[in-house]
């Protein structure tokens, strides 16, 4: 299909989401971009962070891994309910009680401003390096299958996505994010559908007829019961418990959208609705990815990873409609994910770093120009990190991050689980030095697991490249570190602040 047709269909859909911003950004002040005047509708809110949870990554990625495990990415995503329940029923009544605008407040009253400026800007590391790494996922594919033809260079692609992207969240934040998260949530799950019925008529295949498909060419594994492996079932499952509370239950962008919600019932609705919501729209899209892989084999494709969905979708084998939703799902996959990333680390920086609340010396006009700043800022960082993950160029953005989510929310897992669970008090001026040893120990551990691939990486060769490979086998004996780097990180984080405590008649 032309390039420049597919470029129309993605400026008008800017178009709609630039009409939404105007109207729902009408009247907005500061309260309304952090977290929309406390005033935002449930159902709305937990329609909308479909598309924040899930990505432009996982509308990629995730049918990617069918090829080579199968169904086995449901483990995390089992995880990931379970994670929600802590979420909703551990975490949303302390912010909730507290009042919160910054869930990082809570690191301040509970053990003082080291801890509290620590935490928020580990958020907003993590936050810039995962949103960016999605962002250039998507903003890749648009590059390799549009706009390369059109003679438009990867950076301008790039330059050209963020400033539309600024335009609709400058002045609405959150208030204007919850109605353009529904809108996109709705595209994305339609080119989903859309995607899965016109593949299973090419393969001429029902429902039942490609689950036997399915199994006969064994991708409906489900359940790796290796324990030395990074997939094995218990590591998936805890390791997913883990990110969604680490990544959703103790993330600014996630929870401002939550905190936004008129109270806490209704905010604990809607966390549960999205989680079980979940678990049906990710075996869409490992049904999807099934799919995928029937028809490369069928048709003689050589197409794995990321690359399969995209190929097949705008590779001219299938119509050019399917073209059409392909990149308007792809593009409303990633844009909720983009958009909030960017409020919410305004939002963060401003409120926690620059104290914006606490300047009560300033007017409302001053501190909004402070905000225009700052958000200003994080989009020239966006734009300077996707290019450093375009020229890193990994083919698998998920691994990516999952593993930097892994290094860099250990400490907020470790900060949060040792406040609420002890009633100790710490050194608070120790806490960044913990903070920053345990994620050092943590890339140390990977980096010796992953022996092989850090010599690869490096190009290692010699005494040194052999006494580390048998160095990492003696310690581990095969054993492989996955997504519960995470977990660990936190225990580490937890241990070390356990280390600088001491008993406290305080209650948490």
């Amino acid at each position: 299909m032309s390039p420049i047709i597919l470029f129309s269909f993605i400026l008008a859909y800017f178009l709609l989401l630039l009409i939404v911003a105007y109207f729902t950004s009408k009247g907005s002040n500061n309260e309304s971009f952090f977290i929309g005047n406390r005033s935002s509708n449930w159902m709305l809110v937990a329609f909308g962070m479909i598309g924040t949870s899930l990505s432009g990554v996982t509308f990629v990625s995730v049918p990617g891994t069918v090829g080579s495990s199968g169904f086995q990415y449901f483990q995390v995503v089992i995880g990931y309910f379970i994670g929600y329940i802590v979420v909703a029923y551990v975490l949303l009544p302390l912010y909730y009680r507290m009042n919160l605008t910054s869930i990082y407040n809570y690191l301040e009253q509970r053990f003082g401003v080291i801890s509290y400026k620590t935490g928020a800007s580990y958020f907003i590391l993590s936050r810039t390096l995962g949103a960016t790494a999605r962002l250039y996922l998507v903003v890749n594919i648009l590059q390799l299958f549009v706009l390369d033809a059109m003679g438009v260079p990867f950076w301008t692609t790039t330059l050209i996505i963020l400033i539309l992207i600024l335009l609709y969240t400058f002045e609405g934040g959150v208030k204007t994010i919850v109605y353009t998260d529904t809108l996109q949530t709705t595209f994305m799950l339609v080119g989903l559908l859309a995607c899965i019925v016109a593949i299973m008529s090419k393969l001429e295949l029902n429902v039942s007829e490609t689950f036997t498909a399915l199994k006969e060419q064994n991708m409906l594994k489900l359940f790796n019961y290796d324990s030395n492996s990074p997939a094995f079932f218990v590591k998936q499952i805890l390791g997913g418990a883990f990110i969604t509370i680490a990544m959703t239950g103790l993330d600014q962008e996630m929870m401002q959208k939550n905190i936004s919600v008129k109270s806490l019932g209704d905010s604990q609705k809607n966390v549960m609705t999205l989680s079980t919501i979940l678990l049906f729209v990710n075996l869409l899209f490992l049904f999807m990815g099934g799919l995928l892989y029937l028809y490369a084999s069928a048709n003689g494709l050589n197409i794995k990873g990321d690359d399969i969905f995209p190929a097949i979708a705008l590779g001219n084998y299938l119509s050019a409609g399917i073209a059409i939703v392909f990149i308007i799902g792809l593009i409303s996959a990633l844009f909720p994910s983009a958009d909030g990333a960017l409020t919410a680390l305004t939002s963060s920086f401003c409120i926690d770093i620059l104290n914006i609340n606490k300047q009560s010396n300033k007017d409302e006009n001053t501190k909004r120009k402070m905000r225009l700043t700052v958000h200003l800022t994080f989009t020239l960082i966006f734009f300077l990190c996707v290019m450093v993950f375009k020229w890193i160029d990994d083919k698998s953005i998920i691994d990516v991050i999952l593993k930097v989510a892994g290094y860099t929310y250990g400490p907020l897992l470790g900060l949060f689980a040792f406040g609420i669970l002890t009633n100790r008090t710490i050194k608070d001026n120790m806490s960044i030095v913990i903070c920053t040893l345990a994620p050092i120990l943590v890339i140390l551990l990977d980096l010796i697991n992953n022996a092989e691939w850090f010599i690869a990486k490096l190009q290692l060769n010699g005494a040194f490249a052999e006494i580390l490979k048998q160095f990492s086998e003696s310690i581990f004996g095969g054993f492989k570190i996955g997504i519960e780097l995470l977990i660990i990180n936190g225990i580490l984080t937890f241990i070390g602040l356990w280390l600088i405590s001491k008993k406290s008649e305080m209650k948490k």
